[in-house]
């Protein structure tokens, strides 16, 4: 009689299994529910306004990256290390800073390196105009940028934009002006230490 109740008690778990496996597919659907809604508003695109943009391309900067040309490397010209104070009130900050240049030729590179001591002391003007608080900004790093390669094209004789006219959007310029191009590409830091 011993198995007797073996036999009852097989009957009573396939209900309870087929309980549990029906549970079971109820919560894999709806966790696929949710998984694919989540993924659907991740994946809808960002509202547009009204010149086109996207609220992810409105929040970053437009930078344009030339494609390298295999057959022309870049031309790299390092200046010495500077140590600049800045225009924070009081005068007890400053900024060391290790910068190379990229140019857009050779020549230019011969070219500058003549015109070194003024180039030096235009980008050092440029940096001790600014603020401690400026410079530990991603946007004050931008500026700063900007003014060395308009201090050093300057100092070769090309003619730049003021910061004041590259701040002002195109569409409210009064008329362009058909600048060169610059001679200095890119601004790179080798060293960024605001104290």
């Amino acid at each position: 009689m011993s198995a007797k109740p073996s036999e009852e008690s097989a009957p009573a778990e396939k209900p309870k299994s087929k309980k549990m496996l029906i549970i079971i597919i109820a919560a894999v659907v709806v966790l696929a529910l949710v998984g694919g809604g989540a993924a659907f508003l991740l994946m809808k695109k960002k509202p547009v306004d009204e010149e086109g943009h996207g609220e992810a391309e409105k929040a970053a900067p437009t930078v344009v990256h030339k494609a390298p040309d295999p057959k022309k490397p870049p031309t790299y010209l390092p200046m010495d290390a500077m140590v600049v104070n800045l225009a924070d009130p009081g005068g007890g900050r400053f900024v060391q800073l290790g910068i190379t240049l990229k140019l857009d030729d050779p020549k230019t590179a011969d070219t500058m390196k003549q015109y070194m001591p003024s180039i030096r002391s235009a980008v050092l003007i440029a940096v001790s105009l600014r603020t401690a608080d400026e410079l530990l900004a991603a946007e004050g790093k931008e500026k700063l940028t900007k003014a060395i390669i308009r201090a050093a094209s300057e100092q070769l004789g090309y003619e730049v934009e003021d910061e004041e006219e590259e701040a002002v959007p195109p569409a409210k310029k009064k008329k362009k002006r058909n600048l060169p191009p610059l001679p200095v590409e890119a601004v790179l830091y080798s060293s960024f230490i605001v104290q």
